[in-house]
């Protein structure tokens, strides 16, 4: 989740193939270690991260009891990411996600 923030925020100021995301969200959620990130100090930059991106991907579940929905809702309508949507992964801790692996393999196809 925390990796999601960085890429979307490396994406701001660099071309990129493309993010994919996992459970990104929007603000530090009150949460002092967040907020020291220092990721949530500036407005992003939905335009700017969309214009380097070849592709974005975000992977999102209603049911993450860290991330809120409506937050990671806001990053996939910001960004328009191709939105995989889940209601039964919590904050995607499993030990495999064939999902993911799908979308990188389809994802490095088409960039062939």
């Amino acid at each position: 989740s925390s990796g999601a923030c960085a890429a979307v925020r490396y994406a701001e100021e660099n071309k990129v193939a493309g993010i994919i995301l996992v459970g990104a969200y929007t603000s530090d959620l009150g949460d002092s270690t967040e907020k020291e990130s220092g990721y949530f100090d500036d407005d992003w930059r939905w335009e700017a991260a969309k214009s380097n991106c070849g592709f974005i991907v975000l992977f999102g579940s209603t049911d993450d009891p860290f991330l809120p929905w409506s937050e990671q809702e806001t990053v996939a309508t910001s960004l328009g990411a191709e939105l995989h949507k889940y209601d039964d992964r919590g904050h995607f801790m499993n030990t495999t996600f064939p999902e993911l692996v799908n979308v990188v393999k389809q994802k490095l196809q088409s960039n062939q």
